[in-house]
């Protein structure tokens, strides 16, 4: 079993089909240096602390171990089906292109494992069956079409028949003993990772949710109010399954229903990546390819580091860069303020977001950002531009978010704290903010820059 993004046991379609079909199984994972380098410290610190507590759940459960492999999975894989005489490769699949391209030079390497190219020993085992199946989603690529048999290019009709997709059934698990098999020592964080690692700290994580689900459609846009699952990363490395987290959080209420939309927004980026892997770095729409960004250096390392003088943005890019997370909402205008304010190309914040966000995903992370630009399937539409003031002023209403985040703020007042350079001067020196050397003044005028955006984008008449 090659352990990917399925980083548990339970509920776990290519684990349950591994252990059910063979009395042994080796739980093989292999870390390669490409994705390990391009992590962020989070998400490695987090991938280290899972794999950890993956092994200690195996060791729980059996006299096995997890087999940690350093590598190119194309030279891994094969090395160690043929060190133990495996007759079959169980695994998840993944969507990305980069997993897409990996995952075909593995199964080319099987391919060419021919009896006689295996070790004399094992060449009566034969050729080595490959079974891949979806563990990542809830429903499996080209499971949710239209009648004209594609993936929708709209979100609501893929969600319609998403809620009325039955689910696959998966198989059930079975008593396979595991082998300990040596390999590399197992990889250790260099400090805590962001949240409990594991599967079943996943599960309390997802019961706890499921406790406050109901009022998830009120509370989910509230940056200062815990009213997310706060499960995207687990969702991301597989600790939990979202299968699981439907069933768990179930319907029957707005919140729960809104939440569960948000797995099928899930599975639907998947599924449109695999139909279209250019949406990693191309728009969807022909129209925005030759967009003339701007060549703003200043500009992107201001709305990185958040010095933007917009307290809500900085709040998020501060929060981003301290914790490897970013509260939904904050990320939107966030993405919003970069694209449409500072007209910075939207491939620029994604390659920055997915390599420090301990969630990265690269379904999820191209397709909001691409939504957000406004260049993606079902975008918004590229005149909806968000004015970071008022999205502040409307979901920090008390500036808690904006405190605690940005803390030389924190002595303005709930009025003043959403754009303290309006508020009266008196007041802000008297919180002993000092505009333009304590906190930044606006890098950009809100309103100027919108009509800058509005006529780089707007469609031409023969668009």
């Amino acid at each position: 079993m090659w352990f990917r993004r399925d980083l548990r046991l339970d509920d776990n379609p290519a684990w349950a089909q591994a252990t059910s079909s063979h009395e042994q199984v080796v739980a093989l994972f292999v870390l390669d240096r490409r994705l390990v380098d391009s992590a962020g410290p989070f998400r490695r610190r987090q991938l280290f602390a899972n794999l950890i507590a993956l092994d200690d759940e195996l060791r729980a459960r059996s006299d096995g171990s997890l087999c940690v492999r350093w590598g190119d999975p194309a030279v891994v894989v094969p090395e160690v089906i043929d060190a133990v005489g495996a007759s079959a490769l169980y695994l998840n699949a993944d969507v990305s292109p980069f997993a897409t391209a990996r995952d075909h030079k593995v199964m080319a390497a099987i391919e060419r494992m021919t009896p006689e190219h295996r070790a004399p020993e094992h060449r009566a085992t034969g050729r080595v069956t490959a079974r891949v199946s979806h563990g990542t989603l809830v429903h499996p690529p080209g499971s949710v079409l239209t009648r004209a048999k594609g993936v929708s290019k709209v979100f609501t009709p893929f969600w319609r028949t998403w809620a009325d997709t039955p689910l696959e059934p998966w198989p059930t698990p079975g008593g396979a003993s595991v082998l300990a098999l040596g390999g590399d020592p197992l990889p250790v964080p260099d400090a805590p990772p962001p949240m409990a690692p594991g599967a079943s700290a996943a599960l309390e994580r997802l019961e706890r949710f499921a406790t406050r689900a109901d009022a998830y459609a009120i509370e989910r846009d509230l940056p200062a109010t815990a009213g997310t699952s706060e499960l995207s990363a687990d969702l991301k490395f597989g600790t939990v399954s979202p299968r699981t987290a439907l069933d768990v959080v179930g319907h029957g209420s707005p919140g729960r229903d809104a939440w569960c939309r948000q797995l099928a927004w899930r599975d639907w980026y998947a599924h449109l990546l695999v139909v279209h892997p250019q949406l990693v770095t191309e728009p969807m729409a022909d129209k925005y390819r030759d967009i003339a960004w701007a060549d703003d250096p200043s500009g992107f390392e201001a709305w990185r580091a958040g010095r933007t003088g917009y307290p809500l943005v900085d709040a998020g890019m501060r929060q981003l860069a301290e914790t490897g997370w970013m509260h939904n909402r904050v990320r939107m205008v966030t993405a919003s303020f970069l694209v449409k304010d500072l007209l910075i190309d939207w491939r620029l914040g994604e390659r920055h977001f997915r390599h420090l966000l301990v969630d990265a995903d690269t379904p999820q992370n191209v397709g909001n950002w691409q939504w957000s630009a406004g260049t993606g399937p079902d975008a918004a539409p590229y005149h909806r531009i968000m004015n970071p003031v008022t999205q502040s002023q409307r979901f920090d209403a008390d500036g808690g978010y904006i405190r605690c985040w940005v803390p030389e703020l924190a002595g303005l007042s709930a009025q003043a704290i959403h754009a303290p350079w309006r508020a009266p001067p008196l007041e802000v020196a008297a919180a002993g903010v000092s505009l333009g050397d304590s906190y930044p003044l606006p890098i950009v005028d809100h309103s100027e820059a919108r009509k800058r955006f509005m006529t780089v984008f707007r469609p031409s008449p023969d668009a």
